[in-house]
């Protein structure tokens, strides 16, 4: 009963109940999209969805657990403003710093090497970042983390999107979203179980293990979990068409149709595929089948150039520049919201009352170790402080039921206009925020602000799969 009401809920967001009417010529070569769409959407994008939810909380975990650590490490590390500002900012260091390195490791890997790989590496990173000990060591374990999970983001953006037709690729990138905002919940969900323990297991004079710590060591198993998992999961069937292995690309879409189906992939009503290399060529984009890494770094770059020349120049800089104010404005505040609701929640308990966002931030100060007349203040971290949890829970929430929300009514408004409404009202609720007299409208306009931007950047995203050609998606992904 469950299960048929998960299928009925399926049909209506990606409509699949009357998307497969076209007869399929046998006999003519078929492009990506009629392959993809006579495959069928079923149990393979089900299951591809279960991957994915690993894959994506694996990008929201590396960029956000330090929210969460942040109050309990701060006397562990002697943590000031300033390294938490450092640390919430070098995890995208890394990611800046490998944009287009990860491009061409895409093109030539494939994007299956290429998750499996870099959930592997960024597994490792965060396991080291668990058994950090100091400041240096965990800004250190956090650059490279962020270095390595630029690939995998942008890949299983690629990947996803691959592996739809062109109907549905704008909700599949909400269905990413959702994923990405349930990674956020998890997050608060587990801080709240952990976090509060007081765990301190003395390994050695200076390797001791607080309850943040295990915290990180915990989020390490999700991109393990992700890397074992695509294991499982074949090569995008777009990137072998591509690349000029069409019998490979073709006996993918056979198992797709054969999984979303039940019946025998010899049933597959395509049986030849088109030759994109010959089509790419005559695009000029040179795309050699079965090429050398060496090639690949060539072409890569070939690829490249219409990025910077018209008419895509003016629309990428128009985009980047969209980008960068939206990731910008709503990063700064989403991480950054655990922290403004600890210092809410210690204002409520020093004073007894509730406060306007802007005072608590002034009387909030961190803490330190204070010496006084030769006596030592210890640190102290509050942890009563359960509603600094709840609030991020709730705010995650919302957001998912945004993303809901937009994916059923994308189609209706269209991308632009769905993009423009969700900017206008971000950027009103950012403001007022200054006006924010308590509390629960704090609350209120935060979680309206993070749903809004995170929203919009995946409107964004599925606004990029339309105007710009495969081969130079993943280079701005990046």
């Amino acid at each position: 009963m469950k299960f048929s009401l998960l299928l009925k809920v399926t049909a209506l967001f990606f409509n699949t109940s009357n998307q497969f009417t076209f007869p399929v010529d046998q006999e003519e070569p078929a492009d990506f999209e009629k392959a993809i769409l006579a495959a069928k959407w079923g149990k393979f994008h089900w299951m591809m969805y279960t991957i994915a939810i690993t894959s994506g909380w694996s990008s929201m975990f590396e960029t956000t657990t330090m929210s969460y650590v942040f109050p309990a490490a701060e006397c562990d590390l002697g943590l000031t403003l300033e390294h938490k500002g450092l640390l919430n900012a070098i995890t995208y260091a890394g990611m800046i710093s490998t944009g287009f390195f990860w491009g061409y490791l895409s093109d030539t890997l494939g994007r299956k090497k290429l998750l499996i790989v870099g959930y592997f590496l960024d597994a490792i990173f965060v396991l080291l970042s668990a058994t950090s000990q100091s400041f240096a060591m965990l800004m250190v374990s956090k650059f490279f983390g962020g270095f390595i999970i630029n690939g995998p983001f942008s890949a299983i953006t690629t990947y996803i999107s691959e592996l739809h037709c062109a109907a549905h690729r704008s909700n599949a990138q909400y269905v990413m979203g959702v994923i990405y905002s349930a990674g956020t919940l998890v997050l608060p969900l587990l801080a709240v179980n952990i976090l509060p323990l007081n765990f301190h297991w003395k390994l050695s004079e200076n390797f001791i293990i607080h309850s943040w710590n295990i915290y990180l060591f915990i989020c390490a198993f999700v991109p393990l979990t992700s890397a074992v998992a695509f294991i499982f999961l074949p090569e995008s069937p777009k990137f072998l068409m591509t690349t000029g292995r069409n019998e490979k690309a073709l006996a993918v879409f056979r198992k797709i149709y054969a999984m979303n189906t039940g019946q025998p992939g010899d049933n597959f009503p395509v049986k030849v595929l088109v030759n994109e290399i010959e089509l790419n060529q005559i695009c000029n984009y040179k795309i050699t089948a079965n090429r050398t890494k060496s090639k690949a770094f060539l072409e890569g770059w070939q690829q490249m150039k219409p990025l910077f020349q018209g008419p895509y120049l003016a629309k990428i800089i128009l985009l980047c520049l969209i980008q960068c104010f939206n990731m910008g404005s709503l990063n700064t505040l989403r991480l950054w919201l655990p922290q403004l609701f600890q210092a809410m929640n210690d204002y409520e308990l020093n004073y007894n009352s509730s406060a306007p966002l802007c005072e608590a931030l002034e009387v909030f100060k961190p803490n330190k170790i204070l010496e006084n007349n030769n006596k030592t203040i210890e640190c102290f971290v509050n942890t009563n402080n359960y509603s600094v949890y709840t609030n991020s829970m709730i705010v995650c929430a919302v957001t998912i039921l945004s993303y809901l929300v937009a994916g059923g009514v994308i189609n209706k408004i269209g991308k632009k206009k769905l993009g423009v409404i969700l900017g206008s009202c971000t950027g009103l609720t950012a403001m007022s925020l200054y006006w924010s007299r308590n509390s629960l409208s704090t609350l209120t306009l935060a979680s309206m602000f993070v749903a809004g931007g995170s929203v919009m950047i995946n409107t964004l995203l599925a606004i990029i799969v339309e105007m710009f050609p495969t081969t130079l998606r993943l280079n701005y992904e990046c």
